[in-house]
């Protein structure tokens, strides 16, 4: 790492990490430190690094031999594939100690930390040699203040040992800017390794929308966990948020008194698919479909067709088929009718009726249809969505294949990542 002497750790958030030879190992996620009883800047022992296979493992720092902008190179394509787990005297840079409060050591003015720099010294550590802290200024009685950021040795700031880390409140700005840039997904695994009490502050700042879209990520426990932490009112806008399929597995998950106060919290509107949903169950097709597929009357267009899935909130699963329905379209349905594939859309002139592109020849899932059932459907038919519906020709909603997918993979999948085998073992990433 000849020419490196100061990296902050917002730069290396997120950087590819790549073997000796350029085989791809990962993604950075976090720093490591060790803090010190004494005022001696920590040392940095290691990165959080994220595999292909969403589990997260440390990699020591000895075993870096390059970072530069665009990514991080190892000595060595083999990581430890031991989950990371930190230790009661290290502290996540990005996860706890960025945003944290702190004070000057020469004025006692609060500062707020906004980065952390690592540096190399003689032994071939790094240490946590500087702090990007912000300090407030302004003139007494003016209601405007300005925010300066200055860049300090870790000695000249107090107020960072482990037990004020672990207690004082910290905000959450720094890390949800760090947060734009990453995926739903990820940012699920980020917030499974932090302490409790930083996991609560960053749902606290967290907007609803991201916060539900990062909550269908997370295992079952971890919802609860969360859910129970969030004021009634602001949980039931997060499960109206929600994909209503999610919303009602993760409801089914709680108490029946819960359960109904939350749903009596929820819009109507939002509620009653939830209440139709949780009549079936889990394992069966009812239980898992959503009941907002994209549907059409027959004489909607093929460039109307093409215009909903073309929505980039809608999952790309729901967005492989249109259902086309007599009226009323709102689940459960007048007649179904039948489906057009999207590729079918593709192909036909933007002006016809959907009706005249329509599959009437697949056929649907019934709502007790249970997953053996399901799986054989939709490796039959080479199907990413599937419509449901009841004895009276009803659409009631469709299930996708990554629902599926959630509910035949094991228990807590989102944490094991691979197999138990390879837990403590040193796999090469190639």
């Amino acid at each position: 790492m000849a020419g490196v002497n100061r990296v902050f750790a917002a730069q290396l958030a997120g950087l590819p990490v790549f073997g000796p030879d350029g085989e791809s190992i990962g993604k950075v996620r976090d720093l490591v430190a060790g803090l010190r009883l004494d005022q001696q800047p920590p040392r940095v022992l290691g990165l959080v690094v994220e595999l292909a296979t969403r589990r997260r493992v440390f990699v020591p720092m000895l075993r870096v031999t390059a970072i530069e902008p665009t990514a991080v190179t190892l000595a060595t394509g083999s990581v430890n594939m031991r989950r990371f787990h930190r230790r009661p005297n290290e502290v996540l840079v990005l996860g706890q100690l960025i945003d944290a409060q702190a004070r000057l050591a020469a004025t006692d003015a609060r500062v707020t930390v906004a980065d952390a720099a690592m540096e190399p010294v003689r032994t071939r550590d790094w240490v946590l040699a500087k702090l990007a802290v912000r300090e407030r200024t302004g003139r007494l009685g003016l209601s405007r203040r300005r925010s300066s950021l200055r860049v300090l040795p870790w000695s000249e700031v107090r107020g960072l040992s482990l037990t004020d880390l672990t207690g004082q409140p910290q905000g959450a700005g720094q890390l949800l800017m760090l947060f734009d840039t990453m995926r739903a997904v990820d940012i699920a695994a980020t917030m499974r390794d932090l302490p409790t009490k930083r996991r609560h502050e960053v749902v606290d700042s967290m907007d609803d929308e991201r916060l539900a879209d990062v909550l269908e990520e997370l295992p079952e426990e971890d919802q609860k966990e969360l859910l129970a932490h969030l004021a009634e009112e602001r949980a039931a806008d997060i499960l109206e948020a929600m994909n209503p399929d999610d919303a009602a597995d993760l409801l089914a998950e709680l108490a029946p008194a819960d359960q109904s106060r939350l749903l009596e919290l929820m819009h109507p509107d939002e509620s009653e698919p939830l209440k139709r949903l949780l009549t079936y169950s889990s394992d069966t097709a009812g239980g898992l479909m959503t009941p907002e597929p994209v549907i059409l009357t027959p004489d909607a267009t093929i460039a109307e067709a093409l215009a909903h899935i073309r929505n980039p909130d809608l999952p790309a699963a729901l967005a492989s088929l249109v259902f086309v329905c007599r009226p009323p379209t709102e689940t459960p349905t007048g007649r179904y009718v039948g489906c057009v594939h999207f590729q079918r859309l593709l192909r036909e002139p933007p002006a016809e009726l959907v009706a005249s592109a329509v599959d009437t020849d697949l056929p649907a899932l019934g709502p007790d249809a249970e997953l053996p059932e399901i799986t054989r459907y939709f490796a039959a038919y080479n199907l990413a969505c599937g419509p449901v519906v009841d004895d009276q020709d009803h659409l009631l909603g469709a299930v996708t294949v990554d629902d599926l997918l959630d509910h035949l993979l094991p228990d807590r999948w989102r944490e094991t990542g691979l197999a138990d085998i390879t837990e403590g073992q040193e796999i090469d990433s190639a």
